[in-house]
């Protein structure tokens, strides 16, 4: 399980933020305890002004949310679960969908995979490259849009994501991609909240051709406290021979 988060503040140490500049301005540290080992992740620490800066634009279809400050208990679940057993990657090509501030990713790096973190938002790929030298792994980032993926076919033996079925639309085209990129014999792992949106997601997912198996349900709290906690299912993903 995740063993302990603990934020400290470090806005005294950095220059005002420029208007809708998220990498400037204070910082907060996130120190995560997981799978035994203790990974440190920075963050915006002016959540306000960068939610403030959002425009109406940001807004429509494809929704610009800044949902990549946040470090979701899904992540938090597979990190850890990926930290616990280095045999699960190591030596092995991984792709983090949704990499966020970096978390999964830097996981698996630390575990011995050779990564690369995909987000579509220029910013959260920003922290995650400085997160990624914070704790002396190697990742590489590509700012990628899942829909329209430059990856080359059976590229990676394992991929995984966090909380990247939020909305029913994402289904198709991610499970293209799983198609796609996923190597003979190769692994995908998803953890996801429960929630009922994703409820028929995993039989939709067994009539095309994949076996899903649940490997673990866990009450995971959130990383900034105030006692909530949130019930995360973690899935595998293999094709059926």
């Amino acid at each position: 399980m995740v063993e302990h988060i603990t934020l400290r503040d470090y806005s005294d140490r950095m220059e005002p933020r420029e208007p809708h500049d998220p990498l400037s301005g204070p910082r907060q540290r996130l120190e995560v305890r997981a799978g035994g080992r203790t990974y440190v992740l920075e963050r915006t620490a002016d959540l306000e002004s960068l939610w403030e800066s959002m425009d109406a634009d940001q807004f429509g279809d494809d929704e610009r949310l800044p949902y990549w400050v946040e470090l979701w208990p899904a992540a938090l679940l597979l990190a850890d679960w990926i930290a616990r057993e280095p045999g699960r990657v190591a030596g092995r090509t991984c792709l983090d969908l949704g990499c966020g501030l970096g978390l999964t990713a830097i996981a698996a790096a630390d575990r011995g995979g050779r990564v690369l973190g995909l987000d579509y938002e220029y910013p959260a790929l920003a922290f995650a490259r400085d997160n990624a030298r914070l704790n002396g792994v190697d990742v590489l980032w590509t700012h990628m849009d899942w829909r329209e993926p430059g990856l080359a076919e059976g590229a990676f033996e394992r991929v995984f994501g966090a909380d990247i079925l939020y909305e029913r639309r994402f289904f198709e085209p991610l499970e293209r991609l799983f198609r796609q990129v996923l190597a003979p014999g190769g692994a995908i792992w998803i953890a996801e909240p429960a929630r009922e949106i994703s409820l028929g997601v995993w039989n939709e997912l067994r009539d095309r051709g994949w076996r899903a198996e649940r490997l673990t349900t866990e009450s995971v709290p959130a990383a900034t406290g105030g006692g909530y906690s949130a019930t995360v299912h973690l899935w595998e993903l293999t094709r059926q021979t």
